[in-house]
């Protein structure tokens, strides 16, 4: 079972549209390069999971690494649209703690629009 990926940017945010399964190797070797050249571009990134239909170990942690790596750089993944296999895998390995997860690819989107609380209290604060 391979991987594809399509990429739609929408402002900001690149859009990661996966299918198939995401697996130790050359399907996660791709994933990891390709997040790796958009992080070039744009520091928001989501993945739609939704017709990833397998996910293995080596996939887990190549989700946890291109994470870590995102944000590194000051950027953000967040993932959108879980398939089954994809939402129990999470949910047994506690993964669902660490991404924003959320039902769709617009509310994903549009997450990135919104500051976190403290920074908003922050931006509003006169220096």
């Amino acid at each position: 079972m391979s991987l594809d990926a399509r990429t739609v940017t929408r402002g900001d945010v690149a859009v990661v549209y996966l299918s198939g399964a995401i697996l130790f190797g050359e399907e996660s070797a791709s994933l990891r390069s390709r997040v790796r050249d958009l992080l070039n571009q744009s520091n928001q990134i989501v993945l739609d999971l939704k017709e990833v239909g397998y996910i293995d170990s080596g996939g887990l942690g190549t989700l946890v690494a291109l994470y870590a790596s995102a944000r590194k750089v000051g950027g953000e993944i967040k993932l959108s649209r879980l398939g089954p296999r994809a939402n129990e895998v999470l949910q047994i390995t506690k993964l669902m703690t660490i991404f924003d997860v959320y039902d769709d690819v617009d509310a994903a989107v549009a997450s990135f629009d919104r500051l976190p609380v403290k920074q908003r209290s922050a931006a509003g604060t006169p220096s």
